[in-house]
Order: structure tokens, then C-alpha cells, then sequence
């Protein structure tokens, strides 16, 4: 019984920091976009790190592609 008079004022302690956190992080915008990451892994983004054909590799450099006219 004793222990409970310890760990009450040490949970509502943990509480009041949790909810300091809790509105520094809305104070941020961390909360702002929630599909924003959701719908960012659909996107088709990682061509850029792909090499392409027309980058030298292939001996093209500096040639035109004629079919891209």
C-alpha cells in the first residue's frame, strides 16, 4: 500500500510530460499532413536514382535521340 503513494504522483508526473510533448508537437506541425507519407510511397519518384540510357553510359553523349523527336 505504500508503494501506490509513490507511484500515483510518479505516473501523473510521466502524464504532464507526455502532454508537454504532446502539445509541443502540435505547436510544430508535426500532425499537420497524415496523408501526405501515405500517399508518398505511391508515387513513381525513383527514376532519378535509376540510371537512364541517354545518360554516356551507352558512348550517345552528346548525340541526339531521333526518336524522342
Amino acid at each position: 500500500m505504500d508503494v501506490i503513494y509513490s507511484l500515483i504522483p510518479g505516473m501523473m508526473f510521466f502524464g504532464l510530460i507526455f502532454l508537454v510533448v504532446l502539445i509541443w508537437a502540435v505547436k510544430r506541425g508535426q500532425y499537420e499532413d497524415m496523408e501526405g507519407n501515405a500517399s508518398r510511397i505511391l508515387l513513381d519518384d525513383d527514376e532519378e536514382m535509376m540510371g537512364h540510357p541517354d545518360d554516356g553510359k551507352n558512348g550517345s553523349e552528346g548525340k541526339e535521340n531521333p526518336e524522342s523527336k
